[in-house]
């Protein structure tokens, strides 16, 4: 049946609000399509929606990658493509550089701290290197260790389950539809598959978006139905940045109601998702951007820089989040 726009949120209040039931991908794209004059509705639905399933707790992360640059896919969103003439350069992080922004992550009151590395999977080296900084890391610092190294075999996903990585980030970035127009050295099954194996061996999934790489709407909902079966533990919500060099280069920065309907039909398609704020909120919302999206479904943030954009002062998240009465999640909650 198709949902009539002017009464998808009646629907969305019975089914999702009261019976912790995400909407499907019709009932998503209706959302999407949203009138200006009712996006606020959305909003607070969406809020509502939050606190009910999720709760009034915010979690805090802080990122790093210890291989930026030089990577072999052709990610038309990424910089980090050794594939494109972009200023991003090969660079590698030492432990002692790892430990100490896992310290500074955890300072912020970060309760996940996640190592990023850009290739297409993790050879033999980086492996050993990952388990030597988790290691020293965890000699350093109390907090919860994530990864995001690309595509998976099962023995390495074998062996970060024995270093005690508590969650993986492997993004599906875009509709299945779409995805060979972002990506064409790697496919969604591929994605796919890697996050099946982290689920498979105990690791939290974490798998998220990118939203404005050239996709319709019936793609944007299309990606939230994936995620929603998928059912993974966070999902990351990027707007793309677009970046010199790089096949994206020229298209528009996402509008800000356009991103707002986005973070508000997620937040209804998977009720009890960590729904984290990442990449390109800054340049999409501009200083009001974290406030709206706390206030309209988001309850996870990263804080600080990002893999080759900056971001936000990590305090100015926190003084928000101090002002809106919402609590940064304890460590011993995410255990």
């Amino acid at each position: 049946m198709t949902v009539i726009q002017s009464d998808v949120l009646d629907v969305a209040r019975r089914q999702v609000l009261e019976g912790g039931e995400g909407l499907r991908e019709e009932q998503v794209l209706a959302v999407l399509r949203l009138p200006e004059e009712a996006l606020q509705d959305a909003l607070a639905l969406a809020h509502e929606v939050r606190l009910r399933w999720c709760g009034p707790e915010v979690e805090v992360e802080g990122i790093v990658s210890v291989k930026t640059g030089g990577c072999p896919e052709d990610c038309h969103f990424c910089s980090q493509s050794g594939r494109f003439e972009t200023p991003v350069r090969a660079v590698r992080l030492d432990i002692g550089s790892l430990v100490e922004a896992a310290r500074q992550t955890a300072q912020t009151g970060a309760t996940e701290f996640c190592i990023v590395a850009a290739v297409r999977g993790p050879d033999e080296r980086l492996m050993a290197q990952v388990s030597e900084g988790i290691e020293a890391i965890r000699a350093a610092v109390d907090i919860n260790i994530a990864c995001s190294l690309g595509i998976l075999t099962a023995q390495q996903a074998q062996e970060l389950e024995d270093m005690g990585v508590h969650r993986y980030n492997h993004n599906l970035e875009t509709a299945r539809s779409h995805f060979a127009k972002v990506v064409t050295t790697h496919s969604w099954e591929d994605r796919w598959a890697t996050l099946q194996l982290v689920r498979e061996h105990g690791m939290e999934v974490c798998c998220g978006a990118i939203v404005g790489m050239g996709e319709t709407l019936a793609q944007r909902a299309e990606l939230a139905a994936q995620l929603a079966a998928l059912a993974p533990d966070e999902v990351p919500m990027n707007f793309l940045d677009p970046r010199p060099g790089t096949p994206l280069a020229d298209l528009p920065v996402v509008e800000a109601p356009d991103a707002l309907r986005a973070i508000a039909a997620f937040r209804l398609a998977m009720p009890r998702t960590v729904l984290r704020f990442a990449g390109g909120r800054e340049l999409t919302f501009g200083d009001l951007g974290a406030r709206d999206g706390v206030l309209g479904g988001i309850n996870a943030i990263i804080v600080g820089n990002y893999l080759t954009t900056l971001g936000r002062d990590p305090q100015e998240d926190l003084d928000l989040l101090d002002e809106l009465s919402m609590p940064v999640k304890a460590l011993s909650e995410t255990l």
